[in-house]
């Protein structure tokens, strides 16, 4: 792991020298693609051994091993022509389609807003040698690989803006563990970023795996859609790493952007893992795709209705979602009251601030609902601090271990989660208080002694909270007193 790490860091020490490279994001960036290639040439040839036909996507010129693996090879002003107009045309230009080229169909999609970011053709024949130096056809390197690579998304989320954080690898493990996807069904996240919930779903499924027809089903019941360039160039390359052999069922796009009126039956899924974007605003005319009582242009709230939607019927569910959707009304009120008619919302984990420091210190939650019958009633864990720890941070992130307590608490759905009790952490809420609370899920522990807060974006939620029962009271006062002068209200 060590000999990789500094692999990494020379590479990137290298690419600190170009002029072209501007800051840590573009060079990720520029490393991801070559990445990309590399692990794409290694896969084919694993390939090309156990499959007779193997016939590769690419144009021969433009395979790694062919441009690329000389140490002595093109270089220069040379190199720098051929990955800009040759490597980069030919690669963005494949044809084919998801079904009939599927290979070409991936390598297109990452390839289609990818850029070539370095100007010395000397200096990216650095980089290049640097990355022949790992040999991703060794699984022992491999596997060490996936470790370096988590750190690589990591620097990434640090590099990046708002809304692109990094879900910590414990809260998608729980998640995954708690949700317990099976070999056979659909699992999707349609806001895939780097892959998270997907690897830790692969890894689950693969101890169910133990023939070639299980594998083929595996292979075929990971799906994804990713809007941005980046993080879905490295969500492709992590699942190839993965063992997923042709990721083509991961989609550069917006998911949001699609009516949902388009879903057909054979598009629903019987499990969706995610973290979609929030705090985000979608761009004019996305919400015109979603029914006209649930109109919103914030991204969490239009994905909590496409989630819903797109789940096929006993479907299950987990998300991270802010606090903000939890108290919010309006729209907000709307999507919850449909949510709790239509799925059971069986468990909310309420996670402590900083699990996503320091991209954003908004308090998250994490919701656990099954499609096809109505809510009765919602079990909250509110999720501690370990012994010892104020908040975490990034030499201190959240850990798998601090979630056995919720998982021994969990019990089954099948029974109605009867073996749950109520303690100092778990409450239970009826869906008619609920309902009386316009449908606020900001349901507070009532074990817990009153705490007063001086977080400021807790401060801020609490502001904005009471602004929003503000005015729901004056908009009721103002109806009353329109209608006790027989006025329009």
């Amino acid at each position: 792991m060590s000999n990789l790490s500094s692999v990494v860091k020379s590479i990137q020490d290298i690419m600190r020298q170009d002029s072209g490279v501007d800051g840590d994001a573009q060079r990720i960036s520029q490393l991801t693609w070559l990445l990309f290639l590399k692990v794409f040439d290694a896969l084919e040839e694993e390939l090309e051994l156990t499959r007779d036909d193997y016939k590769s996507p690419l144009p021969q010129a433009m395979r790694w091993r062919n441009w690329a693996t000389d140490p002595e090879g093109i270089t220069g002003d040379a190199l720098l022509d051929f990955v800009n107009n040759q490597l980069f045309t030919s690669l963005k230009g494949l044809s084919g389609d998801a079904q009939r080229n599927p290979r070409g169909y991936v390598v297109r999609g990452v390839f289609e807003d990818a850029y070539n970011y370095m100007k010395s053709g000397q200096l990216l024949r650095q980089v290049i040698n640097k990355l022949n130096a790992i040999d991703f056809n060794r699984q022992a390197e491999r596997h060490q690989f996936n470790d370096l690579y988590e750190k690589i998304l990591k620097d990434l989320q640090s590099a990046g803006n708002a809304g692109e954080f990094y879900t910590p690898r414990a809260v998608t493990q729980f998640m995954v563990d708690m949700v317990n996807p099976r070999l056979g069904e659909r699992l999707m996240d349609p806001a895939t970023g780097t892959g998270g919930f997907l690897v830790c779903a692969i890894e689950h499924l693969r101890k169910q795996v133990h023939n070639t027809a299980d594998e083929a089903r595996l292979q075929n019941s990971i799906l994804g859609v990713e809007k941005k360039q980046m993080p879905h160039m490295l969500c492709v390359t992590n699942l190839m790493l993965h063992g997923i052999e042709v990721p083509s069922l991961i989609r550069h796009d917006n998911t949001l952007s699609r009516p949902l009126r388009d879903y057909a039956p054979a598009d629903r899924v019987d499990v969706i893992l995610t973290n979609p974007p929030f705090g985000g605003i979608e761009e004019p005319g996305i919400e015109h795709g979603f029914p006209a009582d649930v109109r919103t242009k914030e991204t969490a709230d239009l994905f909590l209705v496409l989630i819903k939607h797109i789940l096929k019927a006993h479907g299950r569910a987990a998300l991270v979602l802010p606090d903000g959707t939890l108290f919010g009304e309006g729209v907000k009120t709307r999507i919850k009251e449909q949510l709790l008619a239509e799925c059971n919302l069986h468990t909310i984990v309420r996670l402590p601030n900083g699990v996503f420091a320091p991209y954003t210190g908004i308090k998250t939650n994490l919701l656990f609902f099954t499609k096809g019958k109505p809510t009765e009633h919602v079990w909250y864990y509110e999720h501690p601090y370990p012994a010892g720890v104020k908040n975490y941070n990034k030499t201190k992130p959240i850990r798998i271990e601090e979630f056995d307590a919720e998982k021994a608490w969990w019990g089954t759905e099948a029974d109605g989660f009867a073996a749950r009790v109520e303690n100092e952490r778990a409450w239970r809420v009826g869906i008619d208080q609920i309902k009386a609370a316009n449908y606020n899920l900001d349901q507070k522990n009532p074990h817990a002694a009153d705490v007063v807060s001086h977080d400021p974006e807790q401060l801020l939620a609490d502001y904005a909270r009471l602004q929003a029962e503000a005015q729901s009271l004056r908009d009721q006062l103002k109806s009353i007193l329109a209608q006790s002068v027989g006025a329009p209200a």
